[in-house]
């Protein structure tokens, strides 16, 4: 079971989250690199969200280098970013950024903006690390140095592609940033899984999932007839590189806020939002 946190409405609505709800987060994120903020996110701007989502996934579908991600059942999305698709509890959400804050501390920044939709398939991706460790052989880990903020676009369950995870994973030593490769070999797997084994979490709709970026994963078969889209963003500490994130002139007012910086650059005119990802390591 991952710990997760049912968010109050008086909490989400002041934007503030209780000292109580704060350190189970804070401990959970250091111990097991994961947490369910529930209740947190307008599930009415996350359906709108999907409608147009839903619209958009044929046209990057019908491209010939589609950006498929490990299989041809997990395809990178990236959420519209103009108006009427962008929402400040999604992009600047008070409750996720002050989890975030509590972990990488002042001057945190949001470097990505993106999802992934997983598609009606029987195939899974296999085991691996969006990132690793700072540098190889450490005796113990760093601090985390980047949180992933997964939002689902609908009810998420283990029928539908609910990403598996590897709690306490970010802590493992032996996956480093300096590797080529970030999937996890088979004998790493099974020592792991004789300690702690994955889990694939229900997350329902209006959830917040934020992971250290170090954590084992890995996409699952949806095994429905829907495509279950998810979003993406990741908060980073101060002096991480990064590149400009393209969002519409006019919607500065969506990512303003005091404790974290969206790395943005606001473009006068048309944004070529559906054709820039590529396929990653993809096994046909």
């Amino acid at each position: 079971m991952l710990s997760s946190i049912k968010i109050t409405r008086q909490e989400y609505e002041s934007g503030k989250i209780t000292s109580d709800h704060l350190a189970q987060a804070n401990q959970a994120l250091r111990e097991d690199g994961v947490v369910v903020l529930e209740d947190v996110v307008a599930t009415s701007h996350l359906e709108t969200l999907r409608g147009r989502m839903a619209l958009d996934l044929e046209k990057i579908l019908s491209r010939p280098d589609a950006p498929f991600q490990f299989n041809m059942g997990n395809v990178q999305q990236d959420p519209p970013p103009f108006e009427p698709y962008l929402f400040r509890d999604i992009l600047v959400n008070d409750i996720v950024i002050a989890v975030t804050k509590s972990i990488l501390g002042a001057g945190l920044k949001n470097v990505f903006y993106s999802g992934n939709t997983a598609l009606p398939s029987d195939s899974r991706q296999p085991v691996h690390a969006d990132t690793g460790q700072l540098w190889p052989n450490l005796e113990v880990s760093t601090p985390a140095y980047q949180l992933v903020v997964n939002m689902p676009l609908v009810d998420m369950s283990e029928e539908n592609g609910s990403t598996e995870i590897w709690p306490g994973t970010h802590l493992d030593t032996t996956v480093a940033i300096q590797a080529v490769d970030l999937k996890v070999p088979k004998e790493k797997l099974a020592r792991r899984r004789a300690i702690s084994p994955p889990v694939q979490p229900t997350v329902k709709l209006g959830s917040a999932v934020i992971r250290d970026i170090r954590l084992w994963h890995a996409g699952m078969p949806n095994r429905t007839k829907v495509a279950r889209p998810m979003l993406a963003m990741i908060h980073s500490v101060t002096w991480w590189p990064d590149s400009p994130i393209p969002f519409a002139k006019g919607s500065e007012r969506y990512l303003e806020h005091p404790d974290l910086r969206t790395v943005a650059e606001f473009i006068d005119g048309p944004i070529d939002y559906l054709f820039h990802h590529s396929a990653h390591d993809l096994q046909k």
